[in-house]
């Protein structure tokens, strides 16, 4: 009985020593493959550090592949920058292409840096490895924005004449200022400020017809890539048209804005005109009842010296003969009047 135990617990023990022994084996073989790479490639990486990825969740194969890739470019990334990296859900493959270009065409571009600028681009539709390649093959920027949905940026001279221009700026990354440097909109923003300026500065459209190269020159000493994350190369004039004659419009429009203010005040004075003839023809009547009411009174007066004996009978007589003369006179006066105008 105590044999046949002794024999159970030893198979038991050779069992998990098997299962110990295939589980070690198994992890080691998942680990060899790796390991093997990376020694022959020049970049070894030891058992335990891969071991030590695994049991942090870390894509281990991911990371040796790219410090394979680094070192075989002639760059050496320790495995803890590249893991932290990674950590940071920075993308590793392209922060290492980036830093290997930016190596071959004698940018200055450090780790930490790319690690930055390939933080500060995730979820912008941009990389890295974009910014490290338009550093060394420089980007043409259109302006305005075909985007924006204009043609053209407009500007008007000093003779009134509009001038239609567009433009193409030739940028290069700077990446020192990448990380928190503005943009494209503030490059392209700025350099139609710029053009609108320069166009209002010149004393007719002419002048900037016969020099469009003077737009590009006072532009570009304008320093508008202060503050950017690009440097500006160059500012060349892709076209030149001329607009609207905007003083003209102008003009007319003011020209029509006095005509207009001087009908208003024109029927301001004729309003005041008529009421004022009304006013004189109210007062003349006013007059007329006066001296209707004051004719009335004569006859009073008459009766009232009669009475009292300050006037005669013959006087009175004399009064009448001299009205009815004087009516007589002027008939006579109206009819040599009406004759006159018939002949």
């Amino acid at each position: 009985m105590t044999s046949t135990f002794a024999i159970t617990t030893g198979s038991i023990i050779a069992i998990l020593m098997g299962v110990f022994i295939f589980v070690l084996a198994a992890l080691i073989l998942s680990f060899f493959n790796v390991w093997l790479r990376a020694m022959l490639a020049g970049a070894p990486v030891s058992m335990a550090t891969l071991i030590a990825m695994r049991l942090r969740g870390v894509p281990y194969a991911r990371i040796v592949d790219s410090r394979i890739t680094a070192v075989k470019a002639g760059l050496s990334l320790p495995l803890d920058d590249l893991e932290a990296h990674y950590l940071a859900e920075g993308n590793l493959y392209q922060t290492v292409q980036a830093l290997i270009a930016a190596d071959k065409a004698g940018l200055d571009l450090i780790w930490t840096r790319a690690c930055a600028i390939d933080l500060a681009t995730k979820g912008t539709g941009k990389s890295v490895l974009d910014a490290v390649q338009t550093s060394v093959n420089p980007k043409v920027i259109d302006c305005p924005s075909p985007s924006s949905g204009r043609p053209s940026i407009d500007g008007v001279a000093k003779d009134g004449i509009q001038v239609q221009v567009r433009a193409r700026v030739t940028v290069r990354t700077n990446l020192d200022r990448f990380v928190g440097g503005a943009q494209e909109e503030t490059i392209i923003a700025r350099v139609g400020e710029g053009i609108v300026t320069t166009i209002g500065s010149a004393e007719n459209y002419k002048y900037v017809l016969e020099n469009p190269d003077r737009i590009s020159k006072l532009v570009l000493e304008r320093g508008l890539d202060v503050g950017t994350a690009f440097e500006i190369l160059s500012i060349d004039i892709a076209d030149v048209d001329v607009g609207q004659n905007v003083g003209a419009q102008l003009q007319e429009a003011q020209a029509e804005a006095n005509k207009n203010m001087a009908q208003a005040q024109a029927e301001i004075r004729r309003a005041a005109a008529v009421a004022q003839e009304q006013e004189m023809k109210a007062r003349v009547q006013e007059m007329q009842a006066k001296v209707v009411e004051a004719r009335a009174q004569v006859p009073l007066a008459i009766a009232e010296a009669l009475r009292k004996g300050n006037l005669g009978v013959m006087d009175y007589y004399r009064l009448e003969n001299i009205q009815a003369d004087t009516q007589m006179r002027d008939a006579l006066s109206e009819e040599n009047a009406q004759e006159d105008t018939k002949l």
